[in-house]
């Protein structure tokens, strides 16, 4: 269970064809069609995994596309506008070939627990969906929007919750909003996810529950969700993976004119690529093991003396409140714009 994620370009056999040489084999690759392209700060990777592909991930089939946005912060209201924008555009996108109508139906379920912070974005948009135009505009697409809270709450299931509502009022979509678990700390609060596959919800952080898919209740289901946490040894090896790079920086400028003539602490190298293998002599063979590797030997250092633990950023509060705000937001610009 070590680096466990939410996020379909962060699975195993994804992060195996990150480097630029791999990226083609993917795109190649029998039942994966994978596309990656930059707007601005924002990171887009779209992709569709068939039958075929879903032996290969392990992932449902159908459509995944993640928004990364390395620039976002919670004190700047505005850095959140590009990838909203974004955000709008594929909404319409992956909801294309369901050709909604004014007399078509949308449930919008807000998952989580709203008493702990970083659970509590789907409650939270729900909050600001129950006060937008969806509410008072009888002209537009109907909408019922619910937060039915955790099982430790209500000792129900949550798809129980959705499988009653689903059954009374017979949407024609489903729109399932929720906090996810991401394994590189770098994607904590800068991702956002869409795919039409439905949700296990919890399966991130270890407590899976009951799947809320198109498959159960035979309707479209399209889940949405952003890394609030990750998982303890996550953060261990990339700090320790930053300390490396930053040593290593050190030696390989150490001979350089501009060290000779710095006369404040030296600021380790920028460049994405070091050689890591001049620390071999002092660290050993592990230091130039990969980053996934490192976290894979801390998850079973720690595996058994100490309880799951995840992070989530002090600011999770204020992350909450504009990620809420920038789904509901998004959410209504789609309906009252498609």
């Amino acid at each position: 269970m070590w680096g466990r994620t939410d996020l379909l370009d962060e699975s195993d056999e994804m992060v195996k064809h990150r480097t630029g040489g791999e990226k083609n084999t993917l795109k190649n690759s029998e039942g994966i069609s994978f596309d990656e392209n930059r707007e601005g700060a924002v990171l887009i990777t779209s992709i569709e995994v068939n039958e075929e592909g879903e032996k290969k991930l392990g992932k449902k089939k159908g459509k995944y596309i993640t928004l990364t946005d390395l620039t976002v912060s919670p004190d700047e209201e505005d850095s959140f506008k590009p990838i909203e924008k974004i955000f709008i555009q594929k909404l319409k996108e992956i909801h294309q070939d369901l050709n909604l109508s004014k007399d078509s139906r949308i449930l919008i379920i807000g998952l989580g627990n709203a008493t702990i912070t970083p659970d509590a974005i789907g409650p939270k948009a729900i909050e600001y969906l129950q006060g937008s135009s969806l509410t008072q505009n009888t002209e537009k697409i109907k909408v019922v929007m619910y937060a039915p809270g955790v099982t430790g709450q209500t000792g129900f299931e949550t798809s129980d919750f959705v499988e009653a509502i689903s059954k009374a009022y017979k949407p024609d979509l489903i729109i399932v909003l929720d906090a996810l678990a991401a394994r590189n700390s770098e994607r904590l609060c800068k991702t956002i996810q869409l795919t039409n596959t439905g949700i296990h919800p919890g399966s991130g952080v270890g407590n899976q529950r009951k799947e809320i898919s198109e498959e159960v209740y035979g309707v479209p289901v399209t889940a949405i969700g952003i890394p609030m946490v990750v998982d303890g040894p996550v953060l261990y090896a990339d700090a320790m993976e930053q300390v490396i790079h930053y040593i290593a920086s050190k030696v390989e400028e150490k001979g350089s004119p501009s060290a000779a003539l710095a006369v404040t602490p030296m600021v380790s190298s920028k460049k994405p690529t070091i050689d890591k293998s001049v620390l071999q002599p002092i660290f050993g063979e592990w230091v130039t093991w990969s980053t996934d590797e490192k976290r894979q030997l801390f998850e079973e250092v720690f595996v058994g003396k100490n309880p799951s633990l995840f992070v989530t950023p002090k600011e999770t509060d204020a992350w909450v409140e504009h990620y809420a705000y920038l789904l509901s937001n998004g959410i209504e610009s789609w309906i009252t714009t498609r």
